[in-house]
């Protein structure tokens, strides 16, 4: 039994005559009744009654209409859902991003995405650079958003987008008021800062930027996000180094300041598998790098925040 024998054998079921169901199906009558004959051969059971007076379904004929109609169907179905799929209007992307990154370009790149794509379905997993790695090796996400340039074998980047440090501190803090500061003032205070495990290039590299202007920093403080670092110092624990973004962020008791001397930058990166065969996967990279053109484009002020 095959598909063709279906076509033929509904609409002639619905037509009643040879004639104007070859007309449908584009035929001539010879091999209409031909196709008939072979599915009343695979059935085992006339489907239909020939006589002078025309065409009639027989009891088996009614009794199978209805399930070669849904077989059809179906059939119908899961090809115009394997074009979408193809298509990359529809199916699922499962997307990693670390934190910060809802203040830093992730949010206009799903509003454009999810303007072009209405029918596909994101899920997206907060998770730091380190546990995307892992997600991503193992296929467990479709693409990150890391803040590393640890790039596992087999796998591409494109960078979102690239940000200064600032100094955090509490709200009334001695060093909170006045221009850029130099980091050397931070000397004695108890740090806050995001953990070695979860993000082990910022870690490191704000430790050394401290070991630079001649001080060890006391790191009173280590929390798995950055919005906890800046929570803990708007508690007035600790003082900090944190990505510009942050200051988007709206939690009270806190001052930013300008770095005099600028650590290296704050950098975003979205991650994927090379060569993965996914069109959506091909139309998120477009939002991507759409995004990063435009940020590159209006420019960014030492603040984090993009020009006007």
């Amino acid at each position: 039994m095959e598909f063709r024998h279906l076509r033929c054998f509904v609409v002639l079921a619905e037509e009643l005559h040879f004639g104007r169901a070859a007309q449908r199906l584009s035929m001539t009558q010879p091999p209409l009744s031909l196709n008939i004959q072979q599915l009343e051969t695979s059935v085992g059971a006339r489907l239909f009654e020939r006589n002078s007076r025309g065409v009639a379904l027989t009891a088996a004929g009614q009794a199978f209409l209805p399930r070669a109609q849904a077989l059809l169907q179906q059939a119908a179905q899961a090809a115009r859902e394997a074009r979408d799929v193809g298509h990359g209007i529809v199916g699922q992307l499962r997307i990693g991003f670390a934190g910060t990154v809802l203040f830093r370009g992730l949010p206009q790149v799903l509003r454009a995405f999810g303007a072009a794509h209405p029918r596909m379905r994101l899920t997206l997993q907060e998770l730091s650079s380190s546990e995307q790695l892992v997600e991503l090796v193992h296929d467990r996400l479709d693409l990150g958003f890391v803040h590393t340039t640890r790039v596992p074998p087999g796998f591409s980047q494109n960078l979102l987008s690239r940000q200064p440090f600032v100094a955090c501190l509490p709200v009334g803090h001695r060093l909170s008021r006045g221009p850029a500061l130099d980091l050397r003032e931070l000397q004695g205070e108890a740090m806050a800062i995001v953990m070695r495990a979860v993000s082990s290039d910022y870690h490191d590299r704000i430790v050394a930027a401290c070991a630079d202007a001649g001080f060890e920093p006391q790191l009173a403080y280590e929390l798995r996000h950055w919005l906890g670092v800046v929570a803990v110092i708007g508690q007035g624990l600790a003082a900090g180094l944190v990505p510009a973004a942050l200051q988007q962020a709206g939690l009270s008791g806190v001052a930013f300041r300008p770095l005099k001397r600028s650590l290296p930058s704050y950098d975003t990166y979205c991650l994927w598998r090379t060569g993965r065969d996914m069109t959506a996967l091909g139309a998120f990279l477009d939002a991507v790098r759409g995004r990063a053109q435009s940020m590159q484009d209006a420019g960014m002020h030492d603040d984090g925040n993009e020009e006007s």
